[in-house]
């Protein structure tokens, strides 16, 4: 039932095309704006249209091609009111259904070449039509049929722009969750470098108290037990935390609550850690509450919490140095572990994130052994360079395929508009000049020569006459045909003048305008020799 009621629906907009493009080919002879033709030519015309209309949907390079056939053989000059509009339209529909160019671009071709073959074959004056055939051609069919074309293209680019934006809201929702999946993992890694550090200055406490003098046995005993609780504590988050943690990710440092490098240096050295504090030039280096600061702080925090589990006793020297112009970089030197510790289990994800960045920012991070101990060095950019560069604009493929349709299109336009322009302004020029007088007309009378009747008659005469509605010439004559009137685009009467061969008039007749009742007549006069 659906695909009936599609072909119902196809054949309705196929009758209404055709009645549409019919009309004016059968109102323009009878409102006198163009010559008729005879009734075999008219009857022609809405077939072949018919013809057109029912292949234009799947072979509208036919449908074009059989409209061009029939105005070329309705006009030399291609250009015609009755069925010009037929052949925009089907020029239009062949870009718009039509994927290749080159077979459209052959066919205007040839029916350039043909129209000009028969130009020059059907008068002596081929340029007045040979202008209006190219305008016609330019801008009734290549005009329409780039427009066509930029219909499609754009049809095509919505699509694909619907596509597009369709992966991308697919893409955004998943970025979103990669997002909510990194923020979680960020921080629980935060939660691990702050937790493992105040762990770590828990164990320092406890095995300072351990070995106090002072302190009783049972009472160390359990000393003993709390350290080592806080190591397997430190230990068990480590474990958890890399769980959570992707090998891709690369946190984002949360801000030290108020807390800068130098204070957490003080803090730990509270704590027992045996640290020395080398400020340098910080305070010039590093702007307070930036991401350069909290990078440092990390860097110093997850360094002291290393040396603290892996370098229990030794001792450790952190120094900050730097410029505005040049960034700041904050080295953490420890010495040999004055006393043995237990392996770490697991390792190495707290600098692998910290490098990673510490990188994302412009910066660098080095770890590695350092004479008899371990160093942590990372230099982070100044402030301005760690800001957040402005995303590159995206490509706009579809905006420059408009723009290429567009210019096509322009130039299309003008070369149309100049050589109509060129068309109308010489038949405007040629039929103007072509204006006898009915005053002079009527004084005429046969046997007259040629050459006296110069001075009365125009410059031109006219290179479309009307002979076939006119009435049979005498034999042996020469006729020439004037217009009656200098209006243009529509129906007037014409004077026909026929001389013998000695150049003498031999007869003049009068041939009406075509037109609707009262606006011509019947008249015809002939005065025989």
């Amino acid at each position: 039932m659906d695909r009936a009621r599609a072909r119902l629906v196809v054949l309705g907009r196929g009758c209404l095309l055709w009645a549409a493009l019919v009309l004016p080919a059968l109102l323009a002879h009878r409102l006198g704006v163009e010559e008729p033709h005879p009734l075999p030519q008219q009857i022609a015309g809405p077939a072949a249209l018919a013809a057109a209309t029912a292949v234009a949907r799947r072979g509208p390079l036919a449908a074009f091609g059989l409209t061009a056939a029939l105005g070329l053989a309705w006009t030399p000059a291609l250009f015609s009111l009755s069925y010009g509009p037929a052949l925009a339209v089907f020029a239009l529909l062949l870009g718009l259904r039509a994927a290749r160019t080159g077979p459209a671009v052959l066919c205007f071709a040839a029916v350039g070449c043909a129209g000009t073959v028969k130009v020059v074959w059907a008068g002596p004056d081929p340029v007045p039509p040979w202008l209006v055939l190219t305008g016609t051609l330019l801008f009734g069919c290549v005009f329409p049929w780039l427009g066509g074309r930029y219909w499609r293209q754009n049809r095509e680019l919505t699509a694909a722009g619907w596509l597009r934006a369709a992966r991308l809201e697919e893409q955004q929702r998943l970025t979103e969750e990669r997002a909510r999946l990194r923020e979680r993992a960020r921080i629980a890694q935060d939660m691990h470098d702050s937790l493992g550090h105040e762990l770590s200055l828990i164990a320092l406490r406890a095995g300072a108290l351990q070995v106090a003098a002072d302190l009783p046995g049972h009472h160390r005993a359990a000393v003993a037990d709390l350290r080592a609780a806080a190591a397997d504590a430190t230990d068990r988050l480590h474990r958890i935390i890399g769980v959570l943690r992707e090998e891709d990710d690369e946190p984002v440092p949360l801000a030290p609550a108020g807390e800068n490098v130098e204070q957490l240096v003080a803090r730990a050295a509270e704590s027992g850690l045996p640290v020395h504090w080398d400020g340098g030039a910080r305070s010039t280096a590093v702007p307070p509450g930036g991401v350069a600061e909290r990078l440092l702080h990390r860097v110093t925090r997850e360094a002291l919490t290393n040396a603290a589990r892996h370098a229990p006793g030794a001792a450790v020297v952190v120094g900050v140095t730097g410029d505005e112009g040049r960034g700041t970089t904050v080295t953490v030197t420890n010495g040999a572990p004055r006393q043995r510790s237990r392996p770490a289990p697991g390792g190495g994800s707290g600098l692998s994130g910290l490098r990673a960045a510490v990188t994302a920012v412009g910066g660098t991070l080095e770890a590695g052994p350092h004479g008899d101990g371990y160093r942590v060095r990372a230099h982070v950019p100044a402030q301005e360079s760690v800001t957040a560069r402005p995303p590159r604009p995206p490509s706009a493929p579809f905006t420059r395929a408009r723009r290429r349709v567009a210019v096509g299109l322009a130039v299309a336009a003008s070369a149309g508009v100049v050589l109509v322009g060129s068309g109308v302004g010489w038949y405007a020029y040629t039929e103007t000049h072509a204006v006898l007088e009915p005053a002079a007309y009527a004084g005429l009378r046969p046997g007259i020569p040629l050459a006296d009747l110069a001075p009365v008659l125009p410059d031109r005469h006219v290179q479309d006459p009307p002979a076939d509605r006119a009435p049979a010439p005498p034999a042996g004559t020469d006729c020439r045909y004037y217009r009656a009137s200098g209006e243009l685009f529509v129906s007037v009467d014409h004077f026909r003048l026929c001389f013998d061969d000695e150049g003498r008039l031999a007869a003049k007749n009068v041939i009406p305008r075509v037109g609707p009742p009262g606006r011509g007549g019947d008249e015809h006069e002939e005065f025989p020799q």
